[in-house]
């Protein structure tokens, strides 16, 4: 599991590669957290890309990142996701409070 960052605007990009399971969850809530914060930043987007597989603790990451970011006032958006991810995203419920996207420069248009 590896999170590159990346900032366009008042947008965080988190860019996640591999895994998003239980193994990780905790300590990748605490780096985006730390990055959120050392940025600045108002929104957040999570680039999927890269990401192979999420169990319901990845699911539980975005839930935290959404309601510390709503408290900012901010917006949370998903890209990239697959077909797996988007059936979990979907399944979970959360396209009722967050939007998935196809690219980042879409997201970042509308949030």
């Amino acid at each position: 599991m590896r999170v590159k960052f990346a900032k366009k605007g008042d947008a965080l990009i988190v860019k996640i590669e591999g895994e998003l399971d239980h193994h990780v969850a905790e300590s990748i809530k605490s780096v985006i957290d730390d990055e959120y914060k050392k940025k600045s930043c108002k929104n957040l987007i999570f680039d999927f890309k890269n990401v192979n597989f999420m169990d319901s603790s990845g699911i539980g990451v975005i839930i935290g990142r959404y309601k510390k970011i709503k408290e900012n006032n901010g917006k949370v958006a998903i890209v990239n996701a697959n077909k797996q991810l988007h059936k979990i995203i979907e399944v979970s419920g959360l396209l009722r409070i967050i939007k998935c996207y196809n690219d980042i420069e879409e997201a970042l248009k509308e949030i």
